[in-house]
């Protein structure tokens, strides 16, 4: 039996919806494959409010609608796509008939994606910046549905408008990585540092912003200087590049996840001989 090319050779995979694909090409070739959290934006646990929310919309039920992010927005059009597909159709109505309130470029962005405008635009761009904005409208009475980000209750606008007389509805969408997922990059990080990782495969810009989100340009830098950094296509190593790190390794025309494998296995074989 042919020697597994990797056998013996430890790769850290970034998290990814596709990490247990990625984790076996590699697994299958003998490498110990470390799997660490790289995401740092989750759906809601609980789909339950989310879909409940998003009804009360579709039927009406709301005068005007606060987008924070537009990372909510997607992920409230996502939830209801994986969850209960029929309720599209109604949202997206409802939501080009009520009064759009946004908080800066990002949701106004993912309205225009779907045909739609932003009423109002907090000026500036904060929390602060909407309040001062909405000062000026007549709330008394209006029902008004409220996109938090992450699991932040944003007390000062919801008490602002309760103070105005409006009726608040909040939802969450989406939640943020939490400490224990934060120690787990600080741990990779250490590892690498030490010399203990053979590889590590990048295959989004994302999860190297997340790495210095978690830590700073200087640490990462430090711990990737140890290692073979590979990256899936050119987009992932100009971000590496543009914080610094020099990525080794990248297929040379197909920019997927077997051309990557077959990559790290000529270089790491390579250099094992």
């Amino acid at each position: 039996m042919r020697t597994q090319p990797l056998a013996g050779r430890t790769i850290a995979v970034p998290e990814t919806r596709e990490v247990e694909v990625f984790a076996g090409l590699l697994e299958r070739r003998g490498a110990r494959v470390l799997r660490c959290p790289m995401v740092a934006i989750h759906d809601a646990p609980d789909p339950g409010p989310v879909l409940n929310w998003s009804q009360r919309l579709a039927e009406g039920g709301f005068d005007d609608l606060i987008l924070l992010t537009g990372e909510g927005l997607r992920r409230i059009l996502s939830c209801i796509d994986r969850h209960e597909p029929p309720l599209r159709a109604g949202f997206l109505d409802a939501l080009s008939r009520v009064r759009k309130i946004t908080r800066g470029p990002k949701p106004a962005k993912v309205l225009r994606e779907l045909g739609m405008t932003s009423d109002i635009a907090g000026e500036p761009a904060t929390t602060d910046g909407l309040v001062a904005t909405l000062r000026s409208h007549d709330l008394s009475g209006r029902r008004i549905g409220v996109q938090l980000y992450g699991t932040e209750p944003n007390r000062p606008l919801v008490t602002f408008l309760e103070g105005a007389g409006a009726n608040v509805c909040t939802v969450a969408p989406y939640v943020y990585a939490d400490a224990a997922e934060n120690q787990a990059v600080r741990a990779l990080l250490e590892q690498l540092r030490s010399g203990e990782v053979d590889a590590v495969a990048f295959t989004s810009s994302t999860q190297i912003e997340r790495l210095i989100a978690v830590a700073s340009e200087d640490i990462v830098r430090s711990a990737l200087a140890r290692t073979l950094v590979a990256a899936v296509g050119p987009v992932v190593a100009d971000t590496l590049s543009r914080h610094g790190i020099t990525p080794r390794l990248m297929p040379e025309e197909s920019f997927f996840l077997k051309p990557l494998t077959a990559a790290l296995e000529k270089a790491l074989g390579a250099s094992s001989s």
